[in-house]
């Protein structure tokens, strides 16, 4: 008995590990490429632009999610406030929402942004749920967040929906520190 119940303990915690250290998205070090993504409600609405190569070399932060749930509404909020402070630094934030049926995610995307106040950071899709090839998103990743200055990531950070929550992100927001000149 105590032999099942020590490996149950330890394939519970080999699986938490795992769930923690999903490696997806571009790594620190790396260059953030151009990719394009259609505008739900940022300044360019109903376009089809690269955010990348808009932002050039200021300090971004790109959040990939597979949709736009509770939790990741919550972190792209806090986000917008940091963004919306740090305007003298040029700080820039969108999020892309990755979907093989990207008409269907823009009415909960406007309603999302109406609902919440998110001003600063523009809400997009990319027509593919694996996103951006060169970028490597995981398919066990449900939130890939990289942020770079200078056209190279500093900060990179994955995990599941179960993983976003309160403690999740005051780290990432935490982490825009590292951005940030």
């Amino acid at each position: 008995m105590r032999t099942i119940l020590a490996l149950t303990v330890l394939a519970s915690a080999s699986m938490t590990a795992d769930a923690a250290d999903i490696k997806s998205g571009l790594q620190v070090g790396d260059y953030p490429g151009a990719y394009y993504v259609a505008d739900i409600t940022g300044p360019s609405a109903g376009e089809k632009l690269c955010y990348r190569c808009k932002y050039g070399a200021r300090p971004v932060v790109n959040i990939f999610a597979r949709k736009m749930d509770e939790n990741v509404t919550k972190l792209v909020k806090e986000l917008d406030a940091v963004v919306g402070k740090n305007r003298d630094s040029k700080m820039a934030a969108f999020v892309v929402v990755l979907s093989d049926d990207p008409d269907a995610q823009e009415a909960q995307l406007k309603a999302a942004a109406t609902k919440h106040g998110i001003k600063n950071t523009p809400l997009t899709v990319f027509d593919n749920s694996a996103g951006p090839k060169r970028y490597k998103i995981a398919k066990e990743a449900d939130i890939t967040v990289m942020m770079w200055v200078d056209s190279e990531v500093k900060v990179n950070h994955a995990m599941k929906a179960t993983e976003l929550n309160g403690s999740a992100i005051t780290k990432i927001v935490g982490d825009t520190k590292q951005i940030l000149n």
